[in-house]
């Protein structure tokens, strides 16, 4: 096998990794792809022999490219992060493939997503790579350029938001599953007081139509989501619903003649529902693989 053949397959081993961490740090399946090829090249330009750990190489090489790409979106004044839901990662109950796997261990879902989007990047960067994959602070640090204990203050900033922010999903898939399809029923039925029951109090509700809907609609509380009653009883009965996983968590894609029209993502939170996340932009849900 030649050298640069070797490399490849090594850089291979590591892609679902990279792309783990990329997509944690961009909410965006293609920037991460970008991301994780952007690695790609500069490994291949790099004299590889003298890369003691290529693990962490790379993992650092990736979180600098995230780092710039979030500083760019900064600087061309794109609107708010928090007015597009980041892209979700959709899998069959029963099955996912490994890059999936990765992509989706910890369940980081959309509503977690949608909070690590109000970070700073420097937040986001200390936060994914020491909360999420366990890199030191002594390596985070360069990245960011900052010393590890500013680094550890910025991960610190960044656990606060999540914590306060984003609802922490109940463990037992089942258990959750079972209150989305109670969900489900009660917006077959139009039923407000069914809806009402089963929702949090402090439920929030992202619908992102894309241009269709100039961007993603957000509705808080139980009974203004519950007032949503009229449109769910539509989607459930105009659309066909087909249970699934997004980012790990129990959700649904809906279809009309076999088309996605959307994908909905559930946040169960102590037995009720606490944020509900829709995507039904068809450009968006025409990139993803919904087979």
């Amino acid at each position: 096998m030649k050298p640069d053949d070797f490399l490849a397959v090594r850089f291979e081993g590591h892609r679902p990794h990279l792309k783990a961490v990329a997509y944690r740090m961009l909410g965006s399946l293609a920037e991460a792809e970008d991301a994780v090829q952007e690695a790609w090249l500069r490994l291949a330009r790099s004299d590889a022999g003298d890369i003691d750990n290529l693990g962490g190489w790379l993992t650092t090489v990736v979180g600098r490219v995230c780092l710039d790409m979030l500083r760019a979106r900064k600087g061309r004044r794109e609107e708010p992060l928090e007015a597009r839901l980041p892209d979700p990662v959709v899998s069959r109950e029963d099955a996912a493939d490994p890059e999936q796997q990765a992509l989706l261990a910890d369940s980081v879902g959309l509503a977690l997503l949608v909070v690590l989007e109000s970070l700073t990047p420097a937040e986001r960067l200390a936060f994914v790579l020491h909360d999420m994959f366990g890199l030191p602070f002594e390596q985070i640090a360069p990245i960011v350029d900052r010393t590890p204990s500013a680094a550890k203050k910025l991960a610190s900033r960044a656990r606060q938001r999540v914590r306060g922010s984003a609802p922490s999903p109940d463990p037992d898939l089942t258990a959750q599953r079972r209150v989305v399809d109670a969900f489900l029923a009660a917006a077959r039925g139009g039923d407000f007081d069914a809806l009402l029951a089963i929702l949090d109090p402090d439920v929030v509700l992202r619908a992102d139509g894309g241009m269709l809907t100039n961007g993603m609609k957000i509705i808080r509380s139980a009974a203004a989501v519950a007032g949503q009653a009229a449109t769910f009883q539509r989607m459930a009965t105009t659309a066909a619903t087909h249970p699934a996983l997004i980012n790990g968590l129990p959700g649904l894609v809906n279809t009309i003649d076999g088309q996605p029209i959307s994908v909905m993502s559930f946040t169960v939170a102590d037995g009720r529902i606490a944020a509900i996340d829709i995507l039904s932009d068809p450009d968006r849900l025409a990139y993803l693989d919904l087979t």
